[in-house]
């Protein structure tokens, strides 16, 4: 992303003012942190709730509150996906309450419907407390359910839905999507063509109501008092940390990862395993390693690469953001 400095706001005493101020003028205060993968934000909002906890505590005598963390993240949903979706261990919680994590199996669908009614159950549940809610992740259409009110409308009729899986099936998606990217590419650049589930339902709202998926999905606004921060890194140096990352990835252990899962029975095409790098790690696995590890890596770089290009894409003319740079 290019901006200017004045577009930024500095990573010092800046963006406290900017949490306290938000915290203290609103009945529901929640902090969101969105950005592209391998920019920091678990680290940040870590960081941002600890100050919560502690330094607004002693500068104001009547603020008795903490804050807690909430996933926004589809593939930090899953149990048993650890390492391949650099799940936030219990050392880096450091004893701050996270929510919404190791809810579902790697072979249980979700949908945005699904994560919206409980995203928002659970932040209400935090605000009950009289603590913070902090919503982190990098799931675009996850993220905007919260801090716009996406409303997912009603199913269409069943025989659309099966002709338009047979269709996506004959080619594993490429003519569906290649056909999204033309109607509504701002809606196709929020997920990846091997996301059966999200093409043939974008696909199947456009044949169903003659408009863009993006059209028809009413935004009610957000039930929250929403401040955004967004990580914004120079693209050379988010493709460094995401080259970095992947071999920090397989270093830790993500094939031995990704053995277990398929040894448990998970299929690479269960909905967890879409996830960047787990269906790649599963054909090599399949085909006996015939790719080299330094093939296989640079094949889930480039493929995080493209996932982060799109998220970028996606919150890049968002005015609701404040940017910063860690």
């Amino acid at each position: 992303m290019k901006r200017t400095e004045s577009d930024k706001i500095g990573m010092s005493q800046d963006w406290r003012l900017l949490v306290r101020d938000h915290i203290l003028q609103h009945k529901k205060p929640l902090i969101v942190i969105i950005g592209p993968t391998a920019s920091g934000k678990t680290g940040f909002a870590i960081k941002v709730a600890k100050w919560i906890d502690k330094e607004l505590k002693e500068d104001f005598a009547e603020w008795r509150s903490g804050a807690e963390i909430v996933n926004g993240d589809s593939r930090q949903l899953y149990r048993g996906m650890d390492i391949g979706t650099a799940k936030v261990t219990e050392q880096e919680m450091d004893k701050i309450p996270h929510h919404l994590f190791d809810v579902l199996t790697p072979d249980q669908e979700v949908t945005v419907a699904w994560y919206k009614e409980r995203a928002e159950r659970m932040i209400e549940e935090i605000q009950a407390r009289g603590n913070v809610p902090i919503l982190v992740g990098g799931s675009m259409l996850y993220i905007s359910a919260i801090t716009d009110g996406l409303t997912p409308i009603d199913p269409a009729p069943p025989e659309l839905r099966a002709r338009l899986e047979l269709e996506y099936e004959q080619d594993k998606g490429e003519t569906l999507y290649k056909q999204l990217m033309k109607i509504d590419p701002d809606t196709a650049l929020a997920f990846h063509k091997n996301n059966k589930p999200y093409v043939v339902r974008a696909m199947e709202i456009f044949w169903s109501t003659g408009r863009k998926p993006s059209e028809v999905k009413t935004k009610d606004g957000s039930k929250f008092d929403v401040f955004m921060f967004g990580m914004d890194l120079p693209k050379a140096i988010l493709d460094e940390r995401i080259e970095a990352r992947t071999e920090q990835m397989l270093s830790q252990g993500w094939i031995n990862e990704v053995e277990h899962l398929l040894d448990m029975g998970y299929s690479p095409f269960s909905p967890g395993m879409k996830s960047v790098g787990y269906r790649e790690i599963a054909e090599y696995i399949r085909t006996g390693e015939t790719m080299s590890r330094e093939e296989l890596a640079e094949l889930i770089t480039r493929k995080t690469r493209q996932y982060a290009k799109r998220q970028v894409t996606w919150w890049r003319n968002n005015p609701k953001i404040n940017w910063i740079e860690p």
